[in-house]
């Protein structure tokens, strides 16, 4: 029987969880850690060339969000994977209003400077890593304060730039675009538009044999122009829409849709088989991690940050 008693039982579950989400958006998920693993071998990829790589992503390091002790403990986590290769892909620095005194960029370098891998740390920039350096928006020329403060640490930093490796006798390529995102418009510099530094074209032309290229490419939006060359895309920037509400996340669309804009996405469009010709374009692959920190507000509901453990060499889960 519905009565008076169990209508304000109720109301009152109901108003404590519409309390309780948003200080759980706040005051919890931002703070948990996720591994999220995918295994697959893309186009292209040796199938006996196992490669564990881990991805770190805009972790936006500000305190009190994400600050050093937490970072200690990303890179505690992260070798804890042991990973033959870790690829950091852009968007260390927070540049919402909710936080408190900005951290010194050496400082959280340095605790990245202990992150460890056979295959080495490769870093790329995003576009808070840049928005935030004023100087590197006047003159349009980076690495900007916080790609210096990586490489200063011992991080190699990829600015349109492809480079071979090799492993267990195969060999690879690693490219890194520079961002897309990099330059905002400004009167001062005499910029109208946005404008990107990334120079894809320029950079798989530094690839000199048939080996398989991973491309570090912090915005997704970049992968429609991507041939399928590339093995496999890995980008970040997105925050898997940093809400997630019944499937809704309030995320930019890619130009592959708002739905494709995290995870592990497979792009058959551009698929064309001619069997006159004997000509095959296979499928794209690209995987867009959830990352670790908050933009514009200090909030993740339902997308807890995550460090992206991809598998390569092994069979594909769904």
């Amino acid at each position: 029987m519905f009565t008076r008693r169990t209508f304000l039982k109720g109301l009152g579950i109901a108003a404590l969880g519409a309390l309780s989400a948003p200080a759980y958006a706040v005051g919890i998920e931002p703070f948990r850690l996720n591994i999220k693993r995918y295994a697959l071998t893309p186009p292209r990829w040796p199938k006996d060339l196992k490669l564990r790589a881990a991805l770190i992503a805009d972790p936006h390091i500000c305190d009190p969000w994400m600050g050093l002790e937490r970072v200690r403990y990303i890179v505690d986590q992260t070798n804890a994977l042991k990973p033959d290769i870790i690829l950091m892909l852009g968007d260390y620095v927070a540049s919402h209003k909710w936080q408190y005194d900005p951290i010194e960029p050496q400082a959280w370098a340095d605790i990245f400077g202990g992150l460890s891998a056979p295959l080495g740390v490769h870093a790329i920039l995003g576009n808070h890593d840049w928005w935030d350096d004023a100087q590197a928006q006047l003159t349009g020329n980076g690495p900007t304060k916080y790609g210096k403060a990586l490489i200063n640490a011992g991080i190699p930093l990829y600015q349109n730039r492809a480079t071979r490796i090799t492993k267990g006798g195969h060999s690879f390529w690693l490219a890194g675009l520079d961002d897309q995102l990099a330059l905002y418009p400004s009167k001062r510099a005499k910029r109208r538009s946005w404008r990107g530094l990334d120079d894809l074209s320029g950079t798989l032309a530094q690839v000199t044999d048939d080996g398989p290229i991973l491309l570090m490419a912090h915005e997704p939006r970049i992968f429609r122009e991507v041939p399928d060359r590339v093995s496999l895309t890995l980008s970040g920037h997105t925050h898997g829409g940093q809400i997630n509400v019944f499937g809704y996340r309030p995320v930019k669309p890619t130009p592959l849709g708002k739905h494709r804009s995290y995870g592990h996405v497979i792009d058959r469009d551009g698929t064309r088989i001619s069997r006159h010709l004997g000509v095959i374009s296979e499928p794209r692959h690209l995987i867009v991690s959830g990352g670790l920190g908050c933009s514009i507000l200090p909030v993740r509901f339902g997308v807890p940050p995550e460090i992206t453990l991809v598998e390569l060499g092994s069979d594909l889960i769904a």
